[in-house]
C-alpha cells in the first residue's frame, strides 16, 4: 500500500525537488479527514464531498488526483492502528496555523451531514490534543465552521 501511495505522489503531486515528507504530510492529512468520516459508522455522500473538496483546496489537486488520494488515504486509515502516526508527522512539519486549518477541515467533515456524532467530536478533540492545539483554538475552529454553515 505504501508503495502505491508513494507512486501517486511522485506521479501527481510532488515536484521532483520535494522530499518524501511532503507526500506523507498530504496523506496524513487526508487520512485524518477520512478517520473523522468513519467515526459515526454511517458514511454519507455529504462527508465524501466535503473531504474531497478539502483535499482539492488544501493540495490544489485535479478531480482525478483527489479521487485517487481519497482511495489511498481511505486504505491507509483502515490499516492505521492509531492517530499518532498521522499527527506526529503533521506536528513535525506544519505551523500552528496549518494545524488549526487541519482541525477546521476535521470540523467541516464532522458537520458535513448536519449532525455531530459524539465519536466525531471525540476524534477531533483527540487530534487537536495530539497536534498541541489550545482549547481556545479548538473552539474557535469549531465556531468558525459552524458560522460558515449558516
Amino acid at each position: 500500500m505504501l508503495q502505491a501511495i508513494k507512486q501517486f505522489f511522485e506521479n501527481n503531486i510532488s515536484p521532483e525537488h520535494q522530499e518524501d515528507t511532503e507526500h506523507r504530510l498530504k496523506l496524513a492529512t487526508a487520512a485524518l479527514l477520512i478517520e473523522i468520516m468513519q467515526q459515526d459508522g454511517d458514511t454519507k455522500g455529504e462527508e465524501i464531498i466535503a473531504i474531497k473538496s478539502a483535499l482539492k483546496t488544501k493540495f490544489d489537486l485535479s478531480g482525478s488526483e483527489t479521487d485517487e488520494l481519497f482511495v489511498l488515504a481511505h486504505a491507509e486509515a483502515k490499516e492505521a492502528v492509531d492517530l499518532y502516526q498521522f499527527t506526529s508527522l503533521i506536528n513535525q512539519h506544519f505551523t500552528v496555523a496549518k494545524k488549526i486549518k487541519v482541525i477546521e477541515y476535521l470540523w467541516v467533515i464532522a458537520y458535513a451531514d448536519n449532525h455531530l456524532d459524539s465519536h466525531e467530536e471525540h476524534i477531533v478533540r483527540r487530534v487537536a490534543d495530539l497536534l498541541h492545539i489550545t482549547h481556545q483554538n479548538f473552539i474557535k475552529s469549531k465556531l468558525k465552521v459552524l458560522d460558515n454553515k449558516q
